[in-house]
């Protein structure tokens, strides 16, 4: 199944986009939320179903990175790139010296997207995490918080009033790294990156495909059918 087919399922089997929904996608400018932006301008063409939606881009380096090549990708599909500066990466690295800031930098980055998306009439915002993200961050419930848990494909945060939406669930990690191999990737300049504890279950997952070339796809058809059920979701 092509990769825009399985974009598709996501959103007809969890209800993900609704017409006249006005969807905010976070673009980091990684292969992920490029494939996202790229997904969602296509879906725009289809008759599928009748929504707008607009790219948003949190700058967590108060505007010392040109995110040209951003602005015109999104503008060659008919987009437009919202840019909203903030010290995100100065308060966890300067200020704070956090040694293991993901949590941290993911929840200060969710905020402003929020925020954004609701100043722009938005009432969902769309993330880039797919099939692998999906099973990994299972293993880190496991692992890390004795509990066995993941992300949902829909959310709705309750304080914000908005819904959360991950369209890439059925997408695997392998098939975004091949759609993506011509877009313009905005290297993570982070000095955590790949010294993470997702990289190290990332890591051990890899082994047990040694063992079974299928693993990962084994455990992404579980996990999906589990959920179906909403108390296993950690309401992420």
């Amino acid at each position: 199944m092509e990769i825009f087919s399985k974009f598709v399922k996501a959103i007809k089997e969890f209800s993900l986009v609704n017409n006249g929904d006005k969807i905010a996608i976070g673009l980091s400018g990684g292969k992920d939320s490029l494939t996202l932006v790229d997904l969602f301008s296509k879906l725009k063409k289809t008759t599928i179903v009748d929504f707008d939606f607009t790219v948003i881009t949190i700058d967590m380096f108060d505007g010392q990175y040109d995110l040209s090549k951003l602005s015109e990708f999104c503008k060659s599909r008919g987009i437009e790139l919202h840019i909203v500066k903030t010290q995100i990466y100065d308060i966890l690295f300067n200020v704070r010296k956090e040694k293991n800031p993901c949590s941290l930098c993911s929840s200060l980055r969710k905020g402003q997207l929020v925020s954004a998306a609701k100043e722009l009439g938005c009432n969902k915002i769309a993330l880039g995490h797919h099939g692998d993200d999906f099973i990994e961050t299972f293993f880190m419930s496991l692992a890390f918080e004795s509990r066995l848990s993941t992300f949902s494909p829909l959310s709705y945060l309750d304080r914000t009033k908005i819904y959360q939406i991950r369209p890439l669930i059925y997408i695997r990690e392998s098939e975004i790294i091949n759609y993506s191999k011509d877009f313009p990737i905005f290297k993570n300049p982070c000095p955590a990156d790949k010294h993470t504890k997702r990289q190290e279950i990332k890591d051990t997952l890899a082994e047990f495909e040694k063992v079974n070339k299928d693993f990962r796809d084994n455990v992404l058809v579980a996990l999906l059918d589990k959920s179906r059920h909403q108390n296993f979701f950690a309401g992420q």
